[in-house]
């Protein structure tokens, strides 16, 4: 019996061609920042940089514009100004903004993993043939953790470019597979 595609899929199968190119595309740049993870480590640093630049750039007009009677109009400005300052402050020394997004996170990883656990345990009762992969799941995150914060200074180099070439190598495989599904879906139909 053939595999009956959602609406969605007519418009991957008559772009499927573009999906190949872009998984491909996203799986030699994860390759890349897997190979070469202290040059996509600072490619990342320089991208936040600029991305809290310039919003708050943007979000200085847009406090500016709506005046100071606008609700909240304080604490936006604050909020707008840091995010400008961040954005500078990484920019002129991205390797202090690649330290500083190291720590970030490694206590991501660390607070998501003990959020993780106790979820696990919440859910021991009422999920049990789930629960154990939460909890794996929480503790892994926990090991990563303790591992960058233990190599830090020396993981700073690497961790974030690893870490942003692993996702774009599963986006892309992920891409590249879902594109050549549909292909096959829509050929046997």
């Amino acid at each position: 019996m053939p595999l009956a595609l959602p609406a969605d899929a007519d418009v991957l199968r008559k772009h499927s061609t573009w999906f190949v190119v872009y998984g491909v595309i996203m799986i030699l740049l994860g390759v890349f920042a897997i190979v070469a993870p202290g040059i996509a480590t600072l490619a990342v640093t320089l991208m936040v940089g600029w991305l809290l630049l310039f919003s708050g750039a943007f979000g200085l007009f847009a406090v500016i514009s709506g005046g100071t009677r606008a609700p909240g109009f304080w604490w936006n400005m604050l909020t707008t100004i840091v995010y400008f300052l961040a954005g500078l402050a990484v920019l002129n020394r991205p390797i202090a903004g690649v330290l500083t997004l190291t720590i970030i996170l490694a206590a991501y990883l660390l607070a998501g993993g003990v959020i993780r656990i106790m979820m696990a345990m919440g859910y021991r009762a009422h999920a049990p043939g789930a629960w154990f992969w939460l909890l794996l799941s929480g503790v892994i995150d926990i090991v990563l953790a303790v591992i960058i914060m233990m190599g830090l200074p020396g993981t700073a180099i690497w961790v974030l470019g690893l870490m942003v070439g692993i996702n774009l190598l599963m986006m892309g495989f992920s891409i590249l597979m879902v594109a050549l599904a549909v292909r096959r879906a829509s050929s046997s139909t």
